[in-house]
């Protein structure tokens, strides 16, 4: 039996384990990748490890997040960044030189390596063939100290693409087609691969977009075999050197397979408040659109914004008057091309808002649309407020359909176009020549020892935490439902400047749920308390913020219980020492109460043990609930111990197997 590409890659990774499905291994990871909302507080991290210089081929700290600047909490940690970069060996990316995912794959990215990245849109990297893996800062810094990397061996869903896209129809449209098909829960522990011939037909960006929103689908990464368009796209960007063929084998087998005919495909919008809630465009043709955003790391490269102004020059109108068009190219090398091509005229002659080259819109950094407005996007989330307006509504779109709705200042279906503005559809080709331009990224210093850190006041160590208690003995602080994402648990927008600063920034934990949260588990915490946070299906979706786990850790949560965590989620409530646990009976999830008092008795001795299930005595209901844990040996040391800088302090590079832990 042949390989399919996740095993070849993985295979030559492998440092612990075997490649079975469901089994824990350990890979070695060849570049990482931090930005500036989450990676502040993993360079603190590595930083608390006390190794000298970064182990890995080649990490990148990227400015993308924090670009407003409202106060100096932000530069700051750009300062600390920056400085840090070039002690420890890592390229500094300026703010201005480009959203993180963008760059990486333009100037970076290698088919056949490894990339971690404490952002959870690293999977873009898949487009060009790597494993590309989001995980919390943590996680990426422990990689950056020369550990492996521990995941579940996936499963893998093999998409067979055949056919091609036809005019109006785009990646976009093919991910959104996969949400549809996958959703956003249930798919933890999988990954995607792509192959068949209508793989060829597709450029790198735009494999690119479909392995980003990957994501979405709470898949470990996606990926695309290495061919000659690969081998195009990096002789465009100066780098074939970095080109290797990668490919299934013709008998590789996969977990499940998925076959997707693209001529068969239509424009489609994920509607709110989740990127799985999908229709094509054609049901909302009519509905008033207030705003359109294009940009992102998932539709900001030239191939996007190339497409998105040329239908606009091709309309001769401009703007409607109700509704405001606003423009984030995904890096300098992408904003510098469409202007050379006088694009970047047309966009303003249509009466364009340019924003800075950042994920700004995306994470409700900038352009919060008006109340109860309708903001058509290209980026990846829709999340509940996430846009920085409780009552707007955004829907995810692609290139193609958000230009058709700038034009008619309502939703359109863009196939639509010709026949009503005589607009052809601009079939954009990639350049021979990207324009190169490095100097917004920094190499290391020479001379490191030199390197002076500069540590504003709003950057403060991560606090401490306690090893695990013998018993968890405490209340339901709060009680959530289905699909609450991190952006419910920390929010981004303007409180991103707190990153550094946990105390600060765990005031607002849960804030757009409950504002009393923070106040009453740290009340509960200064009186010996436990907190616990009680979920259902699919809790803790979207970014890796590591903080959704960090914030709750500092006001005392010991356990969160539900029917369902996501991935990243659920990797970094075990790095901050978070027992992540879950309803053997999930209708039980009906029979808890906010406030219920509870006792989960023996757990600390219980997971040195070896156990796999607990009683959960509810108090005041004389209720007793099953519940159980799925950890690996690796992990429950961690939890023990009271997280992973607790392991990196106590027993510095030991190995997992040379920890003992006592009752």
């Amino acid at each position: 039996m042949g390989l399919n590409l996740v095993q070849k890659i993985l295979k030559e990774h492998l440092v612990e384990g075997e490649l079975e499905p469901g089994k824990e291994i350990a890979i070695k990871i060849d570049q990482t990748l931090y930005q500036d909302a989450t990676g502040t507080m993993a360079a603190i991290e590595f930083e608390m490890m006390g190794v000298p210089r970064v182990q890995t081929e080649k990490s990148v700290i990227y400015i993308d997040h924090k670009t407003i600047q409202m106060g100096y909490e932000d530069k700051d940690d750009h300062e600390y960044l920056r400085t840090f970069a070039a002690k420890y060996g890592c390229l500094y990316s300026k703010p201005g030189n480009g959203i993180c995912h963008q760059v990486h794959l333009e100037r970076f990215g290698k088919p056949g390596k490894t990339l971690l990245g404490s952002d959870s849109h690293t999977p873009t990297g898949g487009g060009i063939g790597m494993i590309a893996i989001g995980a919390g800062g943590l996680d990426v810094s422990v990689a950056m100290a020369g550990r492996p990397f521990y995941m579940t061996c996936p499963k893998v869903i093999g998409v067979k693409l055949t056919g091609k896209l036809k005019p109006w129809v785009s990646a976009k449209d093919v991910i959104l087609h996969m949400l549809r098909l996958l959703t956003t829960k249930g798919n933890v522990g999988w990954v995607v691969e792509y192959f068949g011939p209508g793989v060829k037909t597709l450029t790198v960006p735009e494999r690119a977009t479909i392995t980003n929103m990957g994501a979405e689908l709470g898949v470990t990464f996606s990926i695309f075999p290495s061919d000659e368009i690969t081998r195009e796209f990096l002789k465009a960007q100066d780098r074939e050197e970095d080109w290797i063929p990668l490919e299934a084998d013709a008998d590789a087998e996969y977990q499940k397979i998925i076959e997707i005919d693209l001529s068969e495909l239509e424009p489609l919008v994920a509607c709110p408040h989740s990127p799985d809630n999908v229709v094509p465009v054609s049901e909302l043709e009519g509905k008033v659109v207030d705003q359109v955003c294009v940009g992102s790391c998932t539709n900001s490269s030239y191939r996007d914004l190339m497409t998105f102004a040329r239908i606009l020059k091709a309309s001769g109108r401009h703007c409607p008057a109700h509704i405001d068009v606003v423009v984030a190219p995904g890096s300098k090398q992408v904003l510098r091309m469409i202007d050379q091509e006088g694009m970047l005229d047309a966009l303003f002659e249509f009466g364009i808002r340019l924003q800075e080259l950042a994920c700004g819109f995306c994470i409700g950094m900038g352009q919060a649309p008006k109340n109860n407005a309708v903001s058509v996007r290209t980026n990846n989330r829709n999340f509940y407020g996430r846009s920085g307006t409780l009552t707007a509504g955004v829907y995810l779109v692609s290139p193609e359909t958000a230009a058709a709705c700038a034009i008619e200042g309502a939703f359109l279906d863009p196939r639509k176009l010709e026949e009503k503005y005589g607009i052809q559809y601009p079939d954009v080709k990639l350049p021979e020549k990207f324009l190169i331009d490095d100097s917004m990224i920094l190499p290391p210093s020479d001379e490191p020892e030199k390197v002076q850190i500069y540590r504003g006041p709003n950057i403060v160590p991560p606090p401490p935490n306690d090893p695990l208690p013998h018993d968890i003995v405490g209340e339901v602080t709060i009680k959530v439902g289905d699909k609450i994402t991190t952006d419910h648990i920390m929010p981004a927008g303007q409180r991103l400047k707190y990153r550094s600063n946990v105390p600060k920034y765990a005031e607002f934990v849960f804030e757009s749920v409950d504002p009393t949260f923070a106040k009453r588990a740290l009340e509960n915490k200064n009186k010996g308390i436990h907190n616990i946070i009680v979920a259902r299906e699919s809790y803790g979706q979207g970014s890796s913020r590591e903080h959704a786990a960090l914030c709750p850790m500092y006001l005392g949560v010991k356990a969160v219980i539900a029917v369902s965590i996501e991935r990243i989620h659920r990797a970094n409530l075990i790095n901050f020492g978070i027992v992540p646990m879950y309803f053997v009976n999930p209708e039980d999830y009906d029979k808890i109460d906010q406030g219920d008092k509870v006792r989960i008795e023996g757990i600390r001795k219980g997971l040195i043990e070896g156990r796999d299930t607990f009683v959960m005595h509810v108090e005041n209901k004389g209720l007793d609930i099953m519940l159980k844990v799925d950890l690996s040996d690796r992990e429950r040391k961690i939890v023990l111990l009271g997280g992973m800088l607790n392991v990196a302090k106590e027993f510095g590079t030991k190995s997992f197997k040379e920890i003992e832990i006592k009752e």
